[in-house]
Parts: C-alpha cells; structure tokens; sequence
C-alpha cells in the first residue's frame, strides 16, 4: 500500500445527489438544515444543489432558495452542478457558491442520449461552448469528469480505451481556451465498477496521463463502493465525493438501481484506519448521518452510522 495518500479530500454530495434521487418532496428548510450540519463536521467541500430543469429533478425546484439560505462558514467550499450555459449563468447569479469549470464527458453514448438528449458529437460541442463561457466569465477550467467509466446498464462495460480516449478530449477543450485540467473525476455512474475495474481504469488513465490528479465518484449498487474506494486509495486516488448515510444514486440508470454513492462517514472510517486524514469529525458526522434519516424519512444504507465508529479504540 506504499501508494496510499496521507491526506484524502472528500466532496460530499447528499444534498445534492442524494435529495435528488428521493421520490417525496423535501422542505428546502430541512435541506439548509442538513447542509449547515454537515458544514460543522470539517467537511471542506459540499455539492448543495444543481442548476437543471425542475421537470427533469422536481428535488431541485428550489436551487437558488436552498443557496440563499445557507449560512457561510469558514474553510467550506459550497458547490453546485449546472449541465449548461444556462444552468450556470443561474449558479453565478447566486453569488455564494465556489466556482471551478468543469469538462464533463460520458463513455456510454446510450446513457448521454437518455440522460441529456445528447450524442457524443453534441457533447463534445456542447462542453466547448461551456469551455467558452467559462473563460468569458473568468473562471478557471480545472476540472474534468468521465461518467459511466466503468460501465453502462445500457451497453455493459466501457472499453478503457474509450475512458482514456476522452480524458483527451478534455483536456483538448480545456487547452482551447488556454486552461489546463489538473483534477480528473471517474465516475462510475450506474455501479458497474469492481476493484479490479478501479485499477484497470485509473491505472490506464494515469499512465497515459501522470500529470493529472484523480477523483473517483462511486456507487454502492452491488456491495462494492468501500472495497473500490479502498482500492482507489491504493492507487493513490486522494479525491473522493460521497454521501452522508449512503444518500443517492442516478435516476437517469434505467432501473433505479445504482441507489446508494460510497457513504461518507465509512469512507472517513476506512481513511481514519488506513492512517489517511481527512480533517472530518467522524463522530460528528454519524450524528448527521442521523439528520440525513430523519429528513428523508427512511433508513439509509450506510454501515458505520449504525455499526459504530470505534472511536475510543483509536483514541
């Protein structure tokens, strides 16, 4: 494990990954509730909303009031998605949410079309205009996504050439507009990805590649999210987004059944025994964890929440 990082920084994404997977309404109160709890617990980043239609996420109706609501706090970075122009002219206007452009790409054309009514030219074209609009707007292109990178409900597994194939294309776009890349997100978006996958990918990613930092976005579909985080540490992944409570999943898979991103508070819990930091109070955020179950108003999958953290045993 010679390849582990000694400090693994954590996206949490249950405000807005999470709630929009939730089939009844949330109050936008009980949102700002749960977002000002999580920003409390050394979180330094949190993805609160995103920018889309509200027939395509009814949970995101309420975008800019959930932004308006949230109490600034020190050292946290509040996020939001948007998928176009439009999207993210809405995200600026907020004018309280940290600002990064993002090339975002998908591996399966299948999933695009469904998800965005968009062929891989479409996209491609569609993520140059938004490369353009973010230099217009002076924000720095720094980032860049592969969804569905380790396989599709709809096509089965990636080629990871095709994977690698398109981290050059953005980093093409990016260069287009004088930017340069320097974190890239694979997302594995249907729950497809195996430990054996995560090494495969991101090994044929940063071979081809060195130069740039990796962040996985994992789902717990069949069991697999700790196990593929872990072997994402052991590559020396040190980017991750996650869940409070397993909250999530991608509602554009075809069956409803990538439920669940890599909760939060077990990844701080494997991080924690593999001698990783992460600057979380682990014992804090089961506590949100908590809120996060009552807000919803069901059980949510995550296992260290009800297991235990252990706390006193690694005091």
């Amino acid at each position: 494990m010679s390849d582990l990082p000694s400090r693994v920084h954590i996206t949490e994404e249950g405000p807005r990954e999470g709630f929009q997977f939730e089939k009844g309404e949330i109050p936008t109160a009980r949102k700002i509730e749960l977002i000002d709890a999580l920003s409390t617990t050394g979180i330094g980043q949190i993805q609160v909303v995103s920018f889309v239609h509200p027939k395509a996420v009814p949970q995101m109706a309420d975008a800019e009031a959930v932004v308006a609501g949230i109490a600034p706090r020190e050292g946290v970075e509040f996020i939001g998605l948007w998928l176009n122009v439009r999207g993210l002219e809405r995200a600026m206007a907020t004018g309280k949410l940290h600002l990064e452009g993002s090339i975002a790409l998908t591996a399966s054309e299948t999933f695009l079309v469904r998800n965005q009514k968009r062929t891989f030219a479409d996209n491609l074209a569609q993520q140059r205009e938004m490369a353009a609009a973010y230099k217009t707007a002076g924000i720095p292109i720094t980032r860049g996504s592969v969804m569905a990178a380790f396989g599709c409900n709809f096509e089965g597994r990636i080629p990871v050439e095709r994977v690698v194939s398109q981290v050059g294309d953005i980093l093409a776009v990016a260069e287009e507009q004088e930017e340069r890349i320097t974190l890239l997100n694979l997302s594995d978006t249907m729950g497809w990805a195996t430990p054996r996958g995560i090494r495969e990918v991101v090994g044929a990613v940063r071979e081809r590649y060195p130069e740039l930092e990796m962040s996985l976005h994992l789902h717990d579909t069949r069991g697999m999210g700790i196990a593929n985080a872990c072997a994402g540490l052991e590559m020396g992944v040190a980017h991750f987004d996650a869940c409070v409570g397993g909250l999530g999943g991608c509602p554009f898979a075809g069956n409803r059944a990538a439920a669940g991103n890599v909760c939060t508070e077990d990844l701080v819990f494997l991080c924690r025994d593999l001698g990783i930091e992460t600057g979380i109070d682990l014992d804090a955020l089961i506590e949100v964890a908590a809120l996060a179950e009552d807000i919803v108003g069901h059980p949510l999958p995550g296992s260290v929440k009800s297991g235990g953290a252990l706390t006193s045993w690694y005091a």
